[in-house]
């Protein structure tokens, strides 16, 4: 019996589902964002911030970002082409530019939270991973 090709009629089209505009562009995924930003019930209601990094192709974007019912809602904000200001003026889009905003907006936030002044960071830096200690009488570090 010869192959036929099967037809998609009306009754295919009527019922055809349309995806979300989102996932049609290729933007998101769907099944991971479900899983990233899904918190446990006896958190209650406490927010679960991420780091969102995008590269374009003259610029580098860092948000921190928490998720909510109404939409994400974006804590601070860093781009790589504020950096001349401190004083990176060149190689704004590469892996250095990368930290320094990572590190920018880092900074922002703990400004904004008023954690700026009781954890000021390491001294020196040697490449090894280094963890943030609590203090006992304080709010504890941001994470």
């Amino acid at each position: 019996m010869p192959f036929v090709k099967l037809q998609k009629n009306k009754a295919y089209f009527k019922r055809y589902q349309v995806k979300y505009r989102r996932r049609r562009e290729g933007k998101t995924d769907y099944y991971a964002r479900k899983r990233l930003i899904t918190q446990a019930k006896n958190k209650y209601n406490s927010p679960k911030y991420r780091l969102v990094v995008r590269f374009t192709n003259t610029d580098i974007i860092c948000q921190i970002v928490y998720a909510k019912i109404q939409g994400d809602i974006v804590l601070a904000s860093a781009y790589a082409h504020e950096l001349p200001r401190y004083g990176v003026k060149v190689g704004l889009t590469n892996w250095a530019a990368a930290y320094a905003t990572g590190l920018l907006v880092a900074r922002r936030v703990l400004a904004q939270l008023g954690l700026a002044d009781k954890y000021q960071g390491f001294p020196e830096i040697d490449g090894s991973v280094q963890e943030v200690e609590a203090i006992e009488d304080g709010p504890r570090p941001f994470k």
